[in-house]
């Protein structure tokens, strides 16, 4: 008796199987947004920005003749490449088209979650930005004439790239669920880091970066002409990586995940118990932070990587003002704008504990605040070793910086996390907060918010007026507190409170 296909099977018909899987998950995953018209407009208005950032460049006097941009265009396009990497790897070889106990009563074969991963990455701030900026860069530099072709190629070269990358995480992952994959993969994140430093020190990696292949990529862009011959080979090069990148996928997901398996199953020894109830809540907050897969290891990217960014270029101080604002703004969105989703099931017992609900909400805004200034005081301290000894002005501007944005940013996740909670298992390393849709339109928010707030402080430490730092912070502090109060008001309502809950234990 003919039976149907299995979604393992080789060749074109396992692909097909694999393509119309993912398009069943896509719209099951589109049928679930609860306000399809917002997901709509913000499709719309990311598909407008990609627009203005395509175009917008020839409007402005100049186009064609950025001879800067000429000369480091391929050390860009490897830049990207580095970018979604760094992302992929991160991610434990990309993020889930649906969570994984979702998952698990569906055939749902190693190809379509590769798909779905690769479908999924350009829902990521990261990505749109540096995505955009190539655009914009590109059409700078072709100017009218070659506009066509050059945004071609490098639009074909971010799909490539995109899809190489996927490979590399994928590969990564599989090391990573081996024996000793855990050390190995950080011991060579150890290194590539280390190497990467000493050639920014020493002035290296630009034309490291500048003497890459993407160089071929740039002098075609540049040429303006003969872009269909290396459109065909990034067009070859993306079916390969596709098809490619599916091996080793399957063994990662056959594997078990190491850190994951380690969280789920370790034992802790019991410890006594602090004087308060508000000590008891933060130490559990803390720990669950902390044995989260995707937290912790996206906080300890979020804390060294800017870092020795600036160590490596040398930032000085007004430069180093704007890079607390970003480590916050990134850390928030591990588990912040969905704060409560921490509790998973657990919140159920949570509401149970005799514990005032007041109570609750403090441990979650300093647990929050706890971990984001930390990860900032990290950048901070790398930064510094570079930046010389800082002026008064410029440590009072640091201070309240740091002060500023995370109480707004604290105020802005709990308050986001009350009125629009999502049931999350961050147990998984490729798990988000929030859908992929919604965590972009958060990103986008914060980022452009803390960075347009740590800009102004990073100026006005510039200014002769020693009190201008003081002064601009006490309408930021104030509307932040106002914002958090409005939060914890919304907490302590009963009903409220029980849709929270509910929604993150589903």
């Amino acid at each position: 008796m003919p039976t149907a296909r299995s979604s393992t099977e080789p060749g074109l018909a396992g692909w097909v199987d694999a393509v119309a899987d993912l398009r069943h998950l896509l719209r099951f995953r589109a049928a679930t947004v609860r306000r399809p018209r917002a997901a709509g407009v913000a499709l719309l208005v990311l598909l407008g920005v990609t627009l203005v950032a395509a175009v917008g460049p020839l409007l402005v006097d100049g186009s064609g003749r950025a001879t800067f941009l000429d000369d480091h265009l391929g050390a860009m396009l490897a830049g990207f490449l580095a970018l979604a990497v760094a992302s992929s790897m991160a991610s434990g070889g990309g993020r889930e088209l649906i969570p994984r106990e979702q998952a698990a009563i569906h055939p749902i074969s190693h190809r379509t979650e590769h798909l779905g991963a690769l479908a999924l990455a350009p829902l990521n701030f990261a990505w749109l930005l540096q995505a955009w900026l190539l655009l914009g860069i590109t059409a700078r530099v072709t100017g009218p004439d070659g506009w066509v072709g050059g945004q071609v190629v490098v639009a074909a070269w971010i799909v490539c790239a995109t899809a190489i990358a996927q490979v590399l995480g994928w590969v990564v992952e599989t090391v990573r669920r081996t024996p000793h994959g855990v050390a190995v993969v950080r011991g060579l994140a150890v290194v590539l880091v280390t190497v990467g430093v000493g050639l920014q020190a020493t002035d290296r990696l630009l034309p490291l970066l500048d003497a890459s292949p993407t160089r071929v990529l740039a002098d075609t862009v540049t040429a303006r002409d003969g872009a269909l011959p290396v459109v065909l080979v990034l067009v070859a090069l993306t079916a390969a990586a596709v098809v490619v990148g599916a091996l080793p996928a399957g063994v990662a997901l056959r594997r078990t995940p190491r850190e994951e398996l380690t969280v789920e199953s370790g034992s802790h020894p019991a410890r006594p118990l602090p004087a308060s109830d508000l000590a008891v809540l933060r130490r559990i907050d803390r720990a669950s932070v902390w044995r989260a897969v995707p937290m912790r290891r996206g906080l300890v990217v979020l804390a060294v990587g800017p870092g020795l960014v600036a160590l490596g270029g040398g930032m000085d101080w007004t430069q180093v003002l704007v890079l607390p604002a970003l480590v916050i703004s990134g850390g928030a969105l591990l588990f912040g704008v969905n704060a409560w989703c921490l509790d998973g099931r657990g919140a159920l017992w949570r509401e149970s504990l005799p514990v005032g609900p007041e109570t609750v909400f403090a441990a979650r805004a300093l647990t929050l605040a706890e971990w984001l200034g930390a990860a900032a005081l990290v950048t901070v301290a790398l930064a510094a070793l570079r930046a010389g000894v800082p002026s008064a002005t410029e440590v009072m501007a640091l201070v309240a910086t740091l002060v500023v944005v995370l109480l707004q940013v604290v105020a802005v996740s709990m308050s986001w996390s009350g009125r629009r909670p999502f049931p999350v298992q961050l147990a998984s390393a490729r798990a988000t907060p929030a859908p992929p849709i919604v965590m972009v339109g958060y990103s986008a928010r914060l980022a452009v918010s803390t960075t347009l707030t740590a800009m102004l402080f990073s100026s006005a430490a510039q200014a002769p007026a020693w009190w201008l730092v003081p002064a601009l912070a006490v309408p930021f502090l104030v509307w932040s507190w106002v914002r958090l109060r409005r939060a914890r008001r919304r907490w302590l309502d009963a009903p409220q409170r029980a849709r929270v809950v509910v929604a993150v234990a589903a």
